[in-house]
C-alpha cells in the first residue's frame, strides 16, 4: 500500500515511524513533514496540512491507497470527509464528529445530556455577562476558548481577576481569533489528570495504555500552558479500578452518546481524564492522537498500527488486534528559548546521532534542513523518547539521550515522571 500521513510534528513523525514498520506499507508519504519525517517518508512540504484542497489532488496524483489525517485543524476542516467523497480511503473522524475537540460547547452539550462525568460550566457568547458571571463565582476557575487553540486555549485561574483577564483576551481581544469568540466558565476540578487515547470505529472502542502529559512549561508544573512538554506511559494513577470505572462511565457512555446523536467517530478519541475523589471525570475530548502522548504511547504498540487503521475505518476493529509491551516510555521535549512565548528559529541542532546511539528515540517536532544543517523550525523542536523495564528506567534513559543534544536557546523539563518514578 501506498500511505499519505497529513501533519508535520512530533506526533506525525512517531506514527510514520511505526506505519513503516508495517509489511502491508510498500511507500509512505507525508505532507508537509519535517527534517525528521524525512528519513522515513518521502516529504510533500508545499502541501499544508490545511490544504483539504491540496491533499485530495495530491493523493490522487500519487495514486494514494489510505490517508492518515493526524491534526486536528484538517479535521475540523473536513479532510477526511473530501478523501472519502474522491473515493480515497482516509483515517480519522468526520468533520462534524470533531466537533468532539473543535468546539468545546459541542462536546460539554454532549456530555450533559448524556450524564458523563466532566465538570460544571457555563457557556457566554457576551463578554459582559460572562465578567458579571464571574463576579458570582470564587478561584480557582477555569476559562476555555470553545474553538482549537494549539492546546493553548485552556486558563486555570487562580483569582477572579485572571479569570477576567483571560476572558477579556478571548472575547475582546481576539487571542484565539474566532476560536475565543464563545468561552465556557468551568469549576476547577481537584485531582490528577491522565490521557486515554482510544481508537473508536464507532462500534467499538479500545483503549491504548494510559499516559500523563506534563503542559506547563516550567518544572513543578508552574508558567503557563503549552502544547505538552514531555509524556509518559503507562499511568500509574491509571489503575485497574479507574480504568473500569473510566470504561464504564465515560468511554462505552461516550460511544453510544456519539451515536444516539447521529454521527459515527472513526479514529482516536482522546479522553483527557480528571482523577477526582469522586472517580474519574472528563477534562477534554480530542478527536486525534495526542501530542507528546502519542510519542510515548505508539514506541510500546506491537501489534500493525496501519492493520488497525483500516479495521477503525472498515468498522471491524477487534480488541485483540491492539496489544501493547510490557514495559514503559518516556518523552521528553526539547523546546525553543522563549517557547511558549516569542522564540527565534534557525538555531543550529547537534548531538542527535549521540542521543539516538543510547537507544533512544528522537522524534522531530519543528525541524528543517537549512544548507544541509538542521536547524529550529519550531517552539518545540524535538522529543527524545526512551522505553524501559521501569518507569524510572525509561524516564532515566530518556534524560540521558536528551542532554546529548543541544541547540542555542534550549530548555526541557527536568522533572518529566518524577511524582510517579
Amino acid at each position: 500500500m501506498k500511505v499519505l500521513v497529513i501533519g508535520g510534528g512530533g506526533r506525525e513523525h512517531a506514527v510514520c515511524k511505526k506505519l513503516a514498520e508495517s509489511p502491508k506499507v510498500d511507500a509512505l508519504l507525508c505532507a508537509p513533514g519535517n527534517a525528521g519525517i524525512a528519513q522515513v517518508a518521502t516529504c510533500v512540504p508545499e502541501v499544508k496540512a490545511t490544504d483539504v484542497a491540496g491533499i485530495v489532488a495530491l493523493a490522487q496524483r500519487e495514486h494514494v491507497d489510505f490517508v492518515c489525517v493526524t491534526p486536528d485543524d484538517p479535521l475540523a476542516l473536513g479532510c477526511v470527509d473530501a478523501l472519502e467523497a474522491a473515493g480515497i480511503p482516509a483515517f480519522g473522524p468526520s468533520a462534524y464528529a470533531a466537533q468532539m475537540e473543535s468546539s468545546k460547547i459541542f462536546s460539554k452539550n454532549l456530555m450533559e445530556k448524556y450524564g458523563i462525568p466532566t465538570a460544571q460550566s457555563e457557556v457566554f457568547t457576551d463578554c459582559a455577562a460572562a465578567l458579571s458571571y464571574l463576579d458570582t463565582q470564587s478561584a480557582p476557575i477555569v476559562v476555555k476558548a470553545d474553538g482549537l487553540a494549539l492546546g493553548k486555549g485552556v486558563v486555570v485561574a487562580q483569582t477572579i481577576d485572571e479569570a477576567k483577564q483571560a476572558v477579556r483576551e478571548m472575547m475582546e481581544g481576539g487571542k484565539f481569533g474566532k476560536s475565543g469568540a464563545r468561552v465556557l466558565i468551568e469549576e476547577c476540578m481537584v485531582g490528577r489528570e491522565a490521557t486515554v487515547l482510544c481508537f473508536c470505529d464507532g462500534r467499538t472502542i479500545v483503549p491504548m495504555v494510559a499516559s500523563q502529559d506534563h503542559k506547563r512549561v516550567f518544572d513543578g508544573d508552574k508558567g503557563p500552558n503549552t502544547g505538552g512538554m514531555g509524556a509518559f506511559a503507562p499511568s500509574p494513577l491509571y489503575t485497574p479500578e479507574v480504568a473500569r470505572r473510566t470504561t464504564e462511565e465515560i468511554l462505552l457512555p461516550t460511544l453510544r452518546a456519539m451515536n444516539a446523536e447521529g454521527f459515527t467517530f472513526k479514529g482516536v478519541l482522546y479522553v483527557g481524564l480528571m482523577l477526582t475523589a469522586d472517580g474519574p471525570k472528563v477534562v477534554e475530548y480530542n478527536a486525534r492522537f495526542g501530542d507528546p502522548e502519542t510519542q510515548a504511547v505508539l514506541p510500546l504498540l506491537t501489534s500493525d498500527l496501519m492493520e488497525i487503521m483500516m479495521a477503525v475505518r472498515e468498522q471491524r476493529l477487534d480488541e485483540s488486534m491492539v496489544r501493547f509491551a510490557d514495559k514503559a516510555a518516556a518523552c521528553i521535549i526539547l523546546a525553543s528559548g522563549g517557547y511558549p512565548g516569542k522564540y527565534e528559529g534557525g538555531k543550529a541542532i547537534t548531538g542527535i546521532d549521540a542521543a539516538e546511539k543510547r537507544g533512544a528515540t528522537v522524534y522531530h517536532a519543528g525541524t528543517k534542513l537549512s544548507d544541509g544543517q538542521l536547524v529550529t523550525a519550531g517552539g518545540r523542536v524535538l522529543g527524545v523518547t526512551a522505553t524501559g523495564d521501569t518507569l524510572r528506567g525509561a524516564v532515566d534513559a530518556a534524560y540521558a539521550a536528551a542532554r546529548e543534544i543541544h541547540f542555542e536557546g534550549a530548555h526541557m523539563r527536568s522533572d518529566i515522571g518524577s511524582r510517579d518514578c
